[in-house]
């Protein structure tokens, strides 16, 4: 059986509409040197746009009637990718590191654990510690809090609790974020 014959969805463009993709009839023309020219038919403004060996570019397309301005597309559009790649660069990810303890565990290894946790909050990142019990230490769940309790006094100074400890299963979870 044939199916039946289908043309293909238009590809919608992200980015402003250019030239002969402006359908409205007139649209507020903004001219290369930046000045107000008014309503102007939209055939008008494109003339004007090829004169001057540019594009009518579509800036505001909600205003009515909506707002062109004459520029050179292809340069708006390297400064904007610029701009957003620059925006990228910048921005800061805040990644959650975790840090698993266990009840018994001794002087040592717990300060080992605090320097670790101070480096992840001076780079900027959450530290999620988790206290896991094994077998019978699920009937002393009090060391788990004591301990916790003892994290959290000890970071005091450089992270806030963003969410206090609360048992889930057979561990007991708390989150810490850079003050």
């Amino acid at each position: 059986m044939r199916r039946p014959m289908r043309t293909n969805a238009p590809v919608t463009k992200d980015g402003p509409r250019i030239n002969e993709e402006i359908r409205n009839r007139d649209v507020m023309l903004i001219d290369q040197d930046g000045q107000n020219r008014g309503v102007t038919d939209t055939r008008a403004a494109i003339a004007m746009a090829f004169e001057a060996g540019l594009d009518l570019v579509e800036v505001a397309a909600n205003a009515e009637p909506p707002v062109c301005k004459i520029m050179d597309y292809g340069k708006f559009k390297f400064n904007e990718q610029k701009k957003a790649a620059e925006a990228r660069k910048n921005q800061k990810t805040v990644e959650i590191k975790e840090i698993k303890l266990r009840p018994a565990i001794d002087d040592h290894d717990y300060d080992v654990k605090m320097k670790a946790m101070r480096r992840f909050f001076e780079e900027g990142d959450k530290v999620k510690v988790t206290l896991r019990f094994r077998g019978r230490e699920m009937a002393h769940q009090e060391i788990g809090y004591r301990l916790l309790n003892r994290v959290k006094d000890d970071t005091g100074l450089i992270a806030k609790v963003e969410s206090d400890a609360a048992l889930e299963g057979r561990q007991m979870v708390m989150v810490l974020a850079p003050r």
